[in-house]
C-alpha cells in the first residue's frame, strides 16, 4: 500500500469543470471539436496545461460502452482466469505491480500492443468467455481513438503553421508505430476509509508523465484522476464518461522544444466505487529520432534537448521509477535529480 498525506485538491462542477468552493484553481481547458476556434484553443491548452477535455468528438457512445462492459466482465472474472492473461512482459494482465522498478498501486490492468502482428491475440484468447467479442471491440475502439488522436495532432500542426500537416500524425499512422492500449481497473478499496481517518490517501497509480506523443483517456464516472499544476499542487479532474481527456506526452514536448507541456498526473483510489479507464498511448516507430522540429525553432533559438530515438527514450523511461523526471536526462542543460 502506498499512502500519501491528503493532497491539496479541489471539488469541481462536472458540467463546467469549474471549482465550486472558495479556493481558486484554473478550469480544465474544454475543446469542442465542432467549434471553429478549436484549433487555437487546443494549442493554447497544450502550451498552458498539457491537458484538455474533448467534447463532440464523434466516437459513438455505443462503442465506448461496449468496451467498458467487456472490460468490466474481464476484471470481474475469478483471479485464476485473469492470471491466464499474465504476467505482463510487458503486455498482458497485471495486478498492483506497475513496471519493474518497485512501483505499486491499487490497480489491475491489461496492457495490449496495437500492432497487428503482436501477441495480444494470444493474451485475449486466454479469456474463458467471449474472447472474439473482446478482440473486435478493442480493435474498433483503438481504430476510432487513433483517428481522433491524429486529427488533434493535425489541428495542432495547422495552428502552429507547420508546412507538413501530418508531421505529428504520420508517426501514429506508420505501420511501425509503437502505440499501446491500456485498460486500468481500480476496484473499491475498503481499507481506504482507515487511511482517510488517519489523514492519508491511497495511490491507485503513482504520479508520472506519459513518454509517448499523445494519450487519449476515457474513464467511467468515478473520480480519482489528478493533475499537477505548475505550483506543485494537485487538482482533481471531474470525471465525464462521455468525453475524452488528452495528455501531451514527453515526445511531443520535445518535438515542440518545450512549447507544449507534458503534464504529471496520478490516480487516487476510491473507497466505495470502482474506476475503469481506457487509454490509447500514441507512440512513434522505435527507430524514429525525437528532436525539436526545425520549422518551430525561431532565429537563434537552440534545441533544449539532445537528439534520441524513441527506442532509447522508451528503454530509459521504463527503467526509471514512475515519478522520475525522465526528460531531465535528455535536456542539454540537465535538470535531472
Amino acid at each position: 500500500m502506498v499512502v500519501f498525506p491528503n493532497p491539496t485538491t479541489e471539488q469541481f462542477d462536472v458540467k463546467t469543470c469549474k471549482p465550486v468552493n472558495r479556493l481558486t484553481y484554473p478550469a480544465i481547458p474544454l475543446i469542442d471539436l465542432s467549434k471553429p476556434d478549436s484549433k487555437h484553443l487546443l494549442v493554447k491548452a497544450c502550451q498552458d496545461f498539457g491537458f484538455f477535455k474533448v467534447v463532440n468528438h464523434g466516437i459513438p457512445m455505443k462503442l465506448i460502452n461496449k468496451l467498458e462492459s467487456e472490460a468490466t466482465e474481464f476484471f470481474s472474472s475469478p483471479q485464476s482466469v485473469k492470471e491466464k492473461a499474465g504476467p505482463p512482459n510487458p503486455f498482458g494482465y497485471g495486478n498492483k505491480n506497475i513496471g519493474r522498478n518497485g512501483d505499486v498501486g491499487w490497480v489491475e490492468y491489461l496492457l495490449l500492443n496495437t500492432k497487428p502482428e503482436s501477441d495480444y491475440n494470444k493474451i485475449i484468447s486466454s479469456f474463458e468467455e467471449h474472447p472474439e467479442s473482446f478482440r473486435c471491440v478493442v480493435d474498433d475502439y483503438v481504430r476510432a481513438v487513433k483517428k481522433m488522436a491524429c486529427e488533434l495532432l493535425e489541428f495542432m500542426a495547422d495552428e502552429l503553421k507547420l508546412e507538413q500537416r501530418n508531421v505529428f500524425s504520420k508517426l501514429l499512422m506508420d505501420e511501425q508505430s509503437d502505440s499501446v492500449f491500456r485498460l486500468n481497473y481500480y476496484p473499491p478499496c475498503p481499507e481506504l476509509q482507515e487511511h482517510e481517518i488517519k489523514g492519508g490517501n491511497l495511490i491507485g497509480f503513482g504520479e508520472h508523465t506519459d513518454p509517448q506523443i499523445i494519450s487519449v483517456l476515457r474513464s467511467n464516472n468515478t473520480s480519482g484522476l489528478e493533475i499537477s499544476l505548475r505550483d506543485g499542487s494537485w487538482m482533481s479532474v471531474p470525471p465525464d464518461s462521455e468525453s475524452f481527456f488528452i495528455n501531451v506526452g514527453d515526445s511531443l514536448q520535445v518535438m515542440t522544444n518545450g512549447r507544449f507541456k507534458s503534464i504529471k498526473h496520478r490516480v487516487m483510489a476510491n473507497s466505495k466505487k470502482s474506476r475503469m479507464s481506457m487509454i490509447y498511448f500514441g507512440g512513434p516507430p522505435l527507430n524514429e529520432k525525437i528532436t525539436p522540429l526545425a520549422s518551430l525553432l525561431e532565429r537563434d533559438e537552440e534545441s533544449l534537448y539532445k537528439e534520441f530515438t524513441w527506442f532509447e527514450y522508451k528503454k530509459f523511461s521504463f527503467n526509471c521509477p514512475l515519478s522520475h523526471n525522465r526528460l531531465g536526462f535528455f535536456e542539454k542543460i540537465s535538470s535531472r535529480y
